[in-house]
């Protein structure tokens, strides 16, 4: 089990440079992409309006920025797909990553609303049409619901990219014991529940990032 599980292990030292991969796509991208125009840059510009103006229709009439959550989506998008590489450590497999990305998200968005929006946010507490009786455990209940949202933000993504990575190493651990037509179509599944995974990484990055402009829109 520990054998498995190493390869969501980043080191025991202080600072692993594993974690330098969430970086890593810096490196990558061609110079050239920023000065010349290109196929790729014409896509990556259709996704962002795309992408602009469904989380403007979530925020709706409040003034608040898209910017945060396309460069949230861009970020998580391209370190899933990176981690579906060999030997590129998964850094939003780990906690300590997406727990990064969404409490401080949710804590300035509570912040914001208490402070400005004090009336607002107590009746959000309280559903309409919520008979009397009903009142104090709805407030409990809402609180709770409210608290837990950056820890279900986050274990939602990292538990999406452990199970898929978890498959695909045990299948791939069994290689070896295996037949030639066996491993003929142990590749076809492999090769499938890649696919299946590069699905998984686009729309996990997607379901955070419009939860997050969700979530933000719930306190203007």
């Amino acid at each position: 089990m520990s054998n498995l599980f190493s390869t969501f292990d980043p080191s025991t030292q202080f600072l692993s440079l594993n974690w330098l991969s969430s970086m890593i796509f810096v490196l990558i991208i061609p110079q050239t992409m920023w000065m010349i125009p290109s196929r790729i840059t014409y896509l990556w510009t259709i996704i962002i309006n795309k992408l602009h103006q469904e989380f403007k229709t979530l925020i709706g009439k409040s003034t608040g920025s898209t910017l945060i959550f396309i460069s949230l989506f861009s970020m998580i998008l391209i370190n899933n797909f990176l981690g579906l590489f060999p030997y590129i450590f998964t850094s939003s497999s780990h906690l300590t990553f997406t727990l990064t990305l969404a409490l401080p998200l949710w804590l300035s968005f509570m912040i914001f609303g208490w402070i400005n929006n004090t009336i607002h946010m107590l009746a959000h507490l309280v559903p309409q049409g919520t008979p009397p009786i009903l009142m104090p455990f709805m407030v409990c209940i809402e609180t709770i619901s409210n608290i837990i949202r950056p820890g279900t933000l986050a274990i939602r993504l990292t538990a999406n990219m452990i199970a898929g990575h978890l498959l695909m190493t045990l299948l791939g651990n069994t290689g070896s014991l295996l037949s030639t037509y066996l491993i003929t179509l142990l590749l076809a599944v492999q090769i499938t529940l890649l696919v299946l995974e590069s699905a998984v990484a686009i729309i996990q990055s997607y379901v955070f990032a419009v939860l997050s402009t969700l979530y933000s829109s719930e306190v203007t």
